[in-house]
């Protein structure tokens, strides 16, 4: 989730959290990666994939992008003592990007229909409904939901005539 959220609106404008090289390397080594050019390309490639995937209208020219990334990546089984671990194999610069593609597979696959874009279309952020009754629409009641009610509040009152 983190991730998808990295390209919030703040004030009415979108900021890039992973714009800045500096910030993405730091956000890398605090995920085991190792920071770099090409690690960073291949995050920013993940992210934006994964964001078109999951846009109210998702953009299928993303699916080419994460063959991309995913080509010739692999999991191995190890047996052991506590069952099967599976080992990733995938080039180091790749690692992380994929680590995240398959975190989100996981979520698309245990919560189906979960992970949504915020119903506020003035938002890019993402949300995971954990509500009993799956019925989330904002990424936030406290920003997003009660913007948009307040909205909706003054629009009814400025349609209804006074007496």
């Amino acid at each position: 989730m983190q991730a998808l959220n990295s390209t919030p609106v703040t004030d009415g404008r979108p900021r890039d959290l992973w714009g800045e090289d500096r910030a993405l390397d730091a956000w890398a080594k605090d995920h085991g990666g190792t920071g770099g050019e090409t690690e960073r390309r291949w995050l920013r490639t993940a992210r934006d994939a994964l964001q078109a995937l999951e846009s109210p209208t998702p953009d299928a020219a993303a699916e080419p992008l994460l063959d991309e990334l995913l080509a010739d990546v692999r999991k191995v089984p190890r047996p052991g003592a506590s069952g099967i671990a599976w080992d990733l194999r995938v080039p180091l610069e790749r690692r992380l990007a994929v680590e995240l593609v398959l975190a989100w597979a996981d979520v698309k696959e245990r919560l189906p229909g979960r992970l949504r874009p915020c119903g506020n279309p003035e938002c890019r952020l993402f949300l995971l409904d954990r509500s009993r009754a799956n019925t989330a629409r904002w990424c936030s009641m406290k920003t997003c939901g009660n913007r948009l009610k307040a909205r909706r509040h003054q629009a009814r009152t400025r349609q209804t005539p006074q007496t």
